[in-house]
């Protein structure tokens, strides 16, 4: 059988994610899906919304060569997969139509009403569950007894058996990357600049942490749990990616969280002499510490993204963050040191925070030596502790799968606009500071790579717009 695997997106949100500073990169969970699939002995294609303005002409022409269809779904963009999905059908109403990713997830049931012209929704782990799709489409095996599925039959929506969970991270093959080699994932907005060529990599599944802002499936799924690859095997598929990519983007929610696994990564690593930039996505400051980020510029990291979150330690707290602003302070410091790209996040608008809590946060990311920064505001997402408690006590509906955390809600002291606007006061008063512009173009010739100058002053000189398309952007997904 061949499958037709997408990620869909609009274009004006293609275009929002430069300004969200998302980075583009490829669709790992499809490149999983595409792997299992082509080990079992069938045949895969995949098209990326986020990386090509797709016609209906050329969705048609591989809709034709194909024989089902597996679309990404996320929460934060459904709609537009339900409208892709409307489309696949007015092209051909018989093609099985089958969704997954983290939507289908939180929502296991809902997610077939949310996208009404799928057939067939997959909660969980896709890697194993789609072979036993590929069975059923093939005759040899019945809906009702694949697990981890939801399906429309007679206009009714029904369950097959119970999720499972894949225990053994080392089972799973490898990405198959060269489904998407037709596109260039070596743009970002803040003004890192990739050796060519870019992919990215995940060693791990969920997160043995607790932040109350995070969407965790262990929040909706019973006997979820932080998994692991071992180390063995996360360094045979980077040696393995190295021949063709020279940077690599990893993906995990938290690489670092396990220091005696990242010590024994980074030393075989070393080992090998490869010749590669790696880029920390997810890292937390409580698991850093000298020997190990020694080995890590040794062995080619060149970037590193923190959670901080705030700069009031009752805010932290209040996030579950189990970290304090010393660490956030020491630990930033020992990266400056490594000369590692820092990047970190900041949220704005906990219930407790006022004018002054809000100027402490700036005021930290004002005095760390950071490269990139990020400010948003609250969200309450499903799946997140946050969101449970408040649907609990009934402040935010069920329906609503992410809500904005206004004083229209009563979960916070200002209203939208006031934390829209917060949000572009620190951005402008981090990034326009006469020695963090000077600071950046000492770095930019040091590196001798004018490419990061200009990348980034093109991100801050879009924020004005950026900013005008996150209010479109919140009140056109009803989380106001």
């Amino acid at each position: 059988m061949k499958f037709l695997l997408l990620r869909p997106a609009f274009q004006e949100e293609k275009n929002l994610s430069q300004n969200k500073q998302s980075l583009n990169l490829p669709p790992l969970g499809l490149l999983y899906i595409g792997a299992s699939l082509e080990k079992d002995g069938h045949m895969v294609e995949i098209l990326d919304y986020f990386a090509e303005n797709i016609s209906k002409n050329k969705l048609k022409k591989s809709l034709n060569s194909c024989d089902a269809v597996g679309i990404t779904t996320y929460t934060d963009y459904y709609k537009p997969t339900a409208d892709t999905a409307q489309l696949i059908k007015e092209i051909d109403s018989n093609i099985p139509l089958i969704i997954g990713g983290p939507h289908c997830t939180f929502l296991q049931k809902q997610s077939l009403n949310d996208i009404p012209y799928a057939d067939i929704s997959v909660a969980g782990e896709g890697e194993h569950v789609i072979l036993d799709i590929a069975k059923y489409l093939e005759g040899k095996k019945k809906l009702a007894n694949i697990h981890g599925i939801f399906y429309k039959e007679k206009n009714s929506i029904q369950s097959g058996k119970q999720l499972k969970i894949i225990q053994n991270l080392d089972e799973i093959p490898f990405p198959a990357r060269h489904l998407v080699d037709k596109y260039d994932y070596n743009t970002l907005s803040f003004g890192y600049s990739f050796k060519k060529k870019v992919t990215n990599f995940i060693s791990s599944k969920g997160c043995p942490f607790h932040c109350r802002f995070c969407s965790r499936y262990g929040n909706i799924i019973n006997n979820w749990s932080f998994r692991m690859r071992s180390a063995e095997n996360v360094v045979k598929e980077i040696k393995e990616i190295s021949e063709i990519y020279k940077s690599i983007v990893i993906v995990d929610d938290n690489f670092l969280a396990d220091k005696k696994r990242a010590h024994k990564i980074f030393d075989m690593l070393l080992e090998s002499d490869l010749d590669i930039d790696l880029l920390i996505q997810g890292a937390r400051v409580d698991t850093a510490e000298r020997d190990l980020y020694l080995k890590m510029k040794k062995a080619g990291v060149k970037y590193i993204f923190y959670g901080l979150e705030s700069g009031n330690q009752d805010v932290l707290d209040f996030y579950n963050k189990n970290i304090t602003l010393q660490q956030i302070k020491k630990t930033v410091k020992l990266a400056r040191e490594m000369k590692f790209f820092i990047g970190a996040s900041f949220i704005i608008g906990a219930p407790m925070e006022t004018d002054k809590h809000i100027e402490n946060t700036i005021k930290l990311a004002r005095s760390l030596p950071l490269d990139r920064v990020n400010f948003v505001p609250l969200i309450y997402r499903m799946g997140s502790s946050l969101w449970v408690e408040a649907v609990k006590n009934k402040k935010i509906k069920p329906d609503k799968y992410e809500v904005l955390a206004d004083k229209s809600h009563n979960l916070s002291n200002f209203t939208e606009d006031e934390l829209i606007d917060f949000t572009a006061k620190a951005f402008t008063s981090f990034y326009f500071r006469p020695n963090y512009m000077f600071e950046q173009f000492f770095k930019t010739l040091l590196r001798k790579d004018f490419s990061l100058l200009r990348n980034g002053l093109k991100y801050i000189f879009s924020f004005n717009e950026a900013k005008e398309a996150g209010k479109e952007i919140i009140r056109s997904k009803n989380i106001s």
